[in-house]
């Protein structure tokens, strides 16, 4: 099922003994388009930390409860390693949550099919991590133009893969919302802040 990445945000963490926190944000790597973690706010106004938890743990989101329920424990996650959530995520700080949660590390097979050995990810982090809520502020840019912004991202739940990105127009197509395929991004400039399409605003 096709869900919102906007109406994730905000969503319950629900482990099997409770509430560990809310969405916050999404690390997507940008080359396969699938989310590699769910950045959690979870703690008390006393004492607010962000765990990312993989989405291997996690079942389909309830968007119209605003829940995601976990396979993990309060205290797996309470007892799960420090982490500096601003990225790029040091692969040091990854592999010991693999290893304390138990789940695959999903580096291996990225750097499989990455295309040179200068692509692969680096030991320090992998530069591919990319934040949800910082591409849905870019603009798009066509072979001839600007055509507008960034609005969302669609997922498909099951697999937590990002299958659309939601354009906001402007003043093109009427000032109507487009729904791209990620397989139609040619790239994105994050230094420019842009995602480039190898198409017309007319084959649009």
């Amino acid at each position: 099922m096709l869900q919102s990445m906007s109406s994730l945000f905000g969503s319950a963490i629900l482990a099997m003994d409770g509430e560990i926190g809310h969405v916050r944000d999404v690390f997507f790597h940008d080359r396969s388009w699938l989310v590699r973690y769910l950045v959690v706010e979870s703690g008390s106004w006393l004492f607010v930390r962000r765990v990312l938890l993989s989405p291997i743990v996690a079942h389909p989101p309830d968007l119209e409860g605003k829940t995601v329920r976990v396979a993990l424990t309060k205290e797996q996650v309470q007892n799960s390693p420090s982490i500096d959530t601003d990225l790029p995520v040091s692969r040091q700080q990854e592999t010991a949550m693999s290893l304390h949660y138990g789940w695959p590390a999903y580096w291996t097979a990225e750097a499989a099919v990455a295309v040179s050995p200068a692509d692969a990810p680096v030991s320090d982090g992998d530069p591919n991590l990319r934040s949800a809520t910082e591409i849905m502020k870019y603009v798009v840019k066509t072979t001839d133009g600007e055509l507008g912004n960034v609005a969302d991202l669609v997922m498909e739940d099951a697999n937590w893969f990002i299958r659309f990105l939601v354009l906001s127009t402007g003043g093109w197509f009427g000032g109507q919302k487009l729904m791209v395929s990620t397989r139609w991004v040619g790239s994105i400039s994050w230094e420019n802040q842009e995602v480039h399409l190898p198409h017309s605003r007319d084959e649009l």
